[in-house]
């Protein structure tokens, strides 16, 4: 990471490897990635399933299915919550996975288990298992709307694949909150009063993206675009450039959430937490209102970074955060 900002914070192009260009510049990546929608290997999300295609139909199945969970769960008076006193990102992670599906069977609360990112054998082997195995018994309060799929779903094959999507989708809900505030505490604890949570959040997205690159596979459209893209090259954009590009931002590096007071997220330049305008991911609308009850939990419950941690450990293992961050509360040292 500090390589790419010495070697390459205001480049617009660059080449990082012989088949691999990075891209940074505002304009140029804009241009890139209107060329051509994301093709399905290129979607991490909704790429091929064991080769077997994503349509565009399952994919918004699902994202409306953990969409309308997600939406029943911050329903949820925030009175009942504890407080997530502990070590983050691990300990927001298990607060988002138990308020939106900790009512369900243990085999689909394993798939969003974060041991899971260890390797993609162990994650097929959960899956196979669970779609083998599954059955109604043992659910504390009625199916989600995701696992709804997984149940209608036609056969071990079909269900399989399912249940393999339902990993896809709640999984990185749980993983990108809890990257997101975890950075959010790291940057603003303790959290000034006169900030809102929106502009902490916007100003962590910028600094911290927990998806902080795009990858779009070699193709001739590029060429089209800039002549210095060969027609084998694959190319890595990559907002964590772009959002501190001192082109675009004053104090590119400094941590003010009150700049968005006059910015618009949606269509300032080089500022793609969530993807182009074209494409935006469509969970973004969950991340930022879990996040937001998140850092409002953190505020009723007056959580900081225990001042005794004055290093944080920056992993790049998938979405870029934190990997450990002791949170307490006031006072209180974090155990």
């Amino acid at each position: 990471m500090a390589e790419l900002f010495e070697k390459y914070r205001g480049a617009d192009l660059f080449r990082l490897e012989p088949d691999t260009i990075g891209i940074a510049g505002a304009d140029l990546m804009d241009a890139v990635l209107g060329a051509r929608p994301a093709r399905p290997d290129e979607r991490p999300t909704f790429k091929p399933v064991h080769r077997r295609l994503v349509s565009r139909v399952d994919a918004s199945t699902f994202m409306q299915a953990v969409g309308a969970d997600v939406r029943a769960a911050l329903k949820v008076p925030l009175e009942t919550d504890g407080p997530l006193v502990g070590v983050w990102p691990q300990r927001a992670h298990d607060y988002v996975r138990d308020l939106v599906f900790g009512g369900e069977d243990f085999r689909f609360r394993m798939l969003v288990d974060r041991r899971l990112e260890l390797t993609p054998k162990l994650t097929w082997s959960a899956v196979t298992s669970g779609a083998a195995l599954i059955g109604r018994t043992g659910q504390r309060r009625p199916l989600s709307k995701l696992a709804t799929q997984v149940f209608q779903a036609n056969g071990f094959r079909d269900r399989r694949y399912a249940m393999y999507l339902y990993r896809r989708v709640a999984a990185p809900v749980c993983f990108t909150v809890a990257a997101l505030v975890t950075s959010a505490m790291w940057l603003a604890s303790p959290l000034d009063p006169e900030t809102s949570n929106r502009n902490i959040l916007l100003e962590t997205l910028r600094l911290l993206p927990p998806s902080w690159n795009l990858l779009r596979l070699k193709g001739s459209e590029y060429s089209a675009v800039d002549a210095r893209i060969g027609v084998g090259d694959d190319l890595l954009l990559l907002p964590l450039l772009s959002q501190r590009d001192p082109r675009l931002w004053e104090a590119p590096d400094e941590f003010r959430p009150e700049r968005w007071e006059n910015l618009d997220p949606e269509a300032h330049p080089g500022y793609l937490p969530f993807g182009h305008a074209s494409e935006r991911c469509w969970g973004r609308h969950m991340v930022m209102p879990l996040a937001e009850r998140v850092l409002d939990l953190a505020r009723r419950d007056d959580l900081r970074v225990d001042a005794n941690q004055t290093v944080g450990k920056v992993d790049l293992d998938g979405l870029l955060e934190i990997a450990s961050v002791r949170v307490c509360a006031g006072s209180v040292v974090a155990e």
